[in-house]
């Protein structure tokens, strides 16, 4: 079960997403905006980092105008390693060596048919492990007391 959220500047797309996922028969839950009303993102952000940590949904797909700012907030919860990705490239990479959870992308920088090939790319890619583990294991911040 895939997790989708997005503001609305990337609802547009998201709604693509959704007809995208329905033509490969992959189950998701969208977490919101319903609408493309002014909101804001890390309130949906927020929910699908939640359900992503919680093993309730896996992967995530965000998005927003420019993805930067759903990507921040989704990154602010410990366990999530979210990839913002404008090419097909960037989306293998972020599976392949950085394990990512989460998928954000640019909701008004990308055509239909760029979209498509990253979501490909990203769910279709898996972890490679090996040396690119030591350097997930590393990312969490540790405080020392």
């Amino acid at each position: 079960m895939i997790g989708l959220a997005s503001d609305h500047a990337g609802y547009e797309l998201k709604q693509f997403i959704k007809t995208y996922l329905d033509k490969k028969g992959i189950a998701y839950i969208d977490f919101g905006t319903d609408a493309p009303v002014s909101c804001n993102y890390a309130d949906y952000g927020h929910l699908l980092a939640a359900a992503v940590e919680k093993g309730e949904v896996y992967p995530g797909i965000a998005v927003c105008g420019s993805g930067n700012g759903i990507n921040m907030t989704v990154n602010k919860h410990p366990d999530i390693r979210s990839a913002l990705c404008w090419c097909a490239e960037i989306a293998h990479l972020a599976r392949l060596h950085n394990d990512a959870n989460i998928l954000t992308l640019p909701g008004r920088f990308l055509s239909m048919n760029e979209t498509e090939k990253i979501l490909d790319e990203f769910l279709n890619t898996a972890f490679e492990e090996g040396r690119h583990q030591a350097r997930i294991d590393s990312i969490p911040v540790k405080t020392t007391r």
